[in-house]
């Protein structure tokens, strides 16, 4: 029976009895109207009014505005329809009640594509009005200019076919292999393990000769001040991107130049208080970065194979608003990107010296970031494995205080649910909702003896091979565990593998630690705290358990990123406060000041051991200075996430729809939902 008729045949015989049909229909869009009420705050009318809320018609289901508007608009005249970004769901109002009346009825339960082909039934109920807090128009980065149609489409054929991916790899200049995109370097090649140019060895035959022509062309525009002599060529395809860094500033002049080629992407720019700026590069665009946006703010494409964009044709480049009436989605093509940058050949005395490596105490090293599954899981047993089994009893001493919506998440589930909370640390919240059956699991033994001491049922396991059978739990936690992991693609791994323990309808709880730890001009309770045990100072924000990533058997290379973060020397047996270092063994991460900002997203994170572990908790973390007997510390990885970058991983899945996106004292958090 079609969708229209039930909805119906629904009206005209409420006093009868329903078909199996027409109650599975009901349950459906009922769920759908709960969840909009509890996650979003969406009230459902039960009266006809010109405005509906459309459930799985929204911009994070892969909806485009295009494809709505088509099954809409064969009801009546659509006066608005608001997209938010990100989410599950749309708003439209018709221009007559009765439109609406018929959208209600046609609609519900209709199926319609979303831009990957996959099949979305939509969910219809009455609202009063559409209502959504807009953030207010936001500037571009200071020192950011954007250039439209800077070249014309036959220089551009021309540029994209003078690179020669093919040559001989045993020539200097090869192509290189970053799993994510292929490279090649002009002028001098830039080194991703050290984030730097060898200044003394310039690749022979400098820039391309047919470059020379478009550089001169800039700079008798005004558009650049100095004529580059090194190039980067990148080439991404769908779904691909970089992370998001700061070009070295000792490695490079004042200017940055990057012209997008093939075809247009959205480009996130980020100020270390948290501020977010998407930015749209056209095709055949140049972007410029000086100043402010060249050397503070990081700049990097988020991997995904569709961009939220401004629907209208009047916004072609630049920021991308909050304007819901105006989003849309857009797929990506193959770009390729030429970027230009000038050899630094004196240091850098820019006005930004907590983030220049010039102008810190110490040059910075290499930056040897994981290529591979081998090297990640050398990464994750050294400083996440060992260090949690090490400093277990200390860790779980500062963790009994649950977070208020994590319970809320948690009491708000049916009774006689089964919910795994995978990277259960001491098990603080397996005990929360007697009503539910908990299980918990994570890679660290010594936490998992903890739970069971507490009568928790608790078992080691590794969270990317969960030994639990498929769709067999109604909902999982996974707080502070994600963040653990060395690569992207491991990351996502962790989240298909609690996504495969989902059952249709499943929930999922999702908490990692945020780079933005000031968020709409509020600190986070990280950086307001201000205690004086170095041993309680580490995430009092970030609620950390112990990661339980694997020793993996497959030692295949797979895509990861790199991270052109600036590094800082890592001194092993280093005295800090009268506390030992333990060695932080060629890793070249740059290890994260206790109580500030971040300033990269990969970084090591000290913990101060308070006593011997398992024999004394009670010894003050400090000892004097050249005390005998220092408090050890261990340095844990993390990979601090990026606003949007959580979401971006969870609709990599394809299987799950995310029901709610928010920021919890530090801490970016997704409820996401099985489909």
């Amino acid at each position: 029976m079609a969708a229209s008729s039930i909805v119906m045949n629904i009206n005209h015989k409420s006093d009868l009895k329903l078909s199996k049909t027409e109650k599975k229909f009901l349950r459906k869009q009922s769920k759908a109207r709960h969840v909009l009420l509890k996650h979003e705050g969406i009230e459902a009318v039960s009266y006809v009014t010109q405005s509906l809320v459309v459930a799985n018609g929204g911009l994070g289901n892969g909806v485009s505005r295009k494809q709505l508007l088509l099954a809409l608009e064969e009801c009546g005249s659509v006066e608005a329809l608001l997209m938010p970004p990100n989410k599950p769901y749309a708003f439209v109002r018709y221009g007559t009640i009765e439109e609406s009346r018929k959208a209600y009825a046609a609609l519900n339960g209709k199926e319609i594509a979303d831009d990957a082909g996959q099949k979305i039934v939509l969910y219809l109920n009455f609202v009063e009005k559409a209502q959504w807090e807009n953030v207010g128009l936001q500037a571009l980065p200071p020192g950011v200019m954007i250039v439209e149609d800077i070249i014309s489409s036959e220089d551009e054929k021309m540029l994209l076919e003078s690179i020669n991916w093919t040559e001989d790899t045993d020539s200097q200049n090869f192509q290189k292999s970053l799993k994510h995109r292929r490279v090649k370097h002009f002028g001098y090649e830039f080194h991703y393990e050290s984030n730097n140019v060898d200044k003394e060895k310039p690749l022979p035959g400098g820039l391309p000769d047919f470059c020379n022509s478009i550089l001169e062309k800039w700079l008798k525009a005004g558009y650049i001040q100095h004529k580059p002599d090194q190039l980067t060529v990148n080439q991404y395809e769908p779904g691909h991107g970089i992370p998001a860094h700061i070009d070295t500033h000792s490695a490079f002049e004042d200017e940055i130049v990057s012209l997008s080629l093939g075809s247009e992407i959205v480009m996130d720019f980020k100020h270390p208080e948290g501020i977010t700026v998407q930015i749209m590069l056209p095709r055949r665009s140049l972007l410029v970065m000086t100043g402010e946006s060249r050397y503070l703010w990081t700049h990097g494409i988020t991997p995904r194979k569709f961009d939220t964009v401004q629907a209208s044709e009047r916004h072609r480049s630049g920021i991308i608003t909050s304007d819901i009436g105006d989003l849309t989605l857009s797929k990506r093509g193959v770009r390729t990107s030429f970027t230009f940058r000038k050899v630094r050949r004196t240091p850098c005395n820019c006005s930004y010296p907590l983030v220049c490596d010039s102008q810190r105490k110490a040059t910075p090293p290499s930056f040897p970031f994981p290529e591979s599954d081998k090297e990640a899981s050398q990464l994750e047993r050294e400083h996440v494995h060992q260090v949690y089994e090490e400093i277990a009893g200390h860790f779980s001493s500062t963790r009994h205080s649950p977070w208020p919506h994590i319970v809320d998440f948690l009491k708000a589930l049916p009774s006689g649910s089964i919910v795994a909370d995978v990277g259960c640390g001491n098990g603080k919240y397996l005990g929360i909702n007697k009503e539910l059956y908990m299980i918990g699991c994570d890679r660290s033994r010594n936490l998992v003896d903890i739970c069971r001491e507490r009568q928790f049922q608790a078992f080691v396991c590794d969270a990317l091979a969960v030994p639990v059978r498929s769709e067999s739990c109604d909902a999982c936690i996974s707080i502070a565990v994600i963040h653990h992991f060395a690569t992207a693609e491991r990351r996502v791994a962790a989240l298909r593998e609690l996504a495969r323990l989902l059952r249709p309808g499943g929930k999922a709880l999702i908490y990692v630690w945020a780079m933005e730890q000031e968020y709409r001009n509020q600190k986070s309770k990280y950086l307001r705290g201000n205690r004086r045990s170095e041993g309680n100072k580490e995430e009092t924000s970030s609620e950390t358990s112990t990661s339980m990533q694997g020793l993996l058997v497959n030692e295949e290379s797979v895509g990861c990123s790199k991270d052109p973060a600036l590094s800082v020397p890592v001194i092993n047996d280093i005295t800090e406060g009268g506390c030992k270092s333990r060695k932080v063994t060629n890793s070249g991460l740059p290890i994260h000041t206790n109580r500030t900002s971040f300033h990269s997203q990969d970084v090591l994170v000290p913990w101060h051991l308070k006593g011997n572990p398992g024999i004394d908790k009670t010894v003050e973390p400090f000892g004097p200075v050249g005390s005998p007997n220092p408090s050890p510390v261990f340095h844990r990885f993390y990979h601090v996430f990026c606003g949007g970058e959580l979401e971006t991983a969870c609709q990599a899945l394809g299987d799950v729809s995310i029901l709610k996106s928010y920021y919890d004292q530090g801490n970016w958090c997704v409820i996401l939902q099985k489909v």
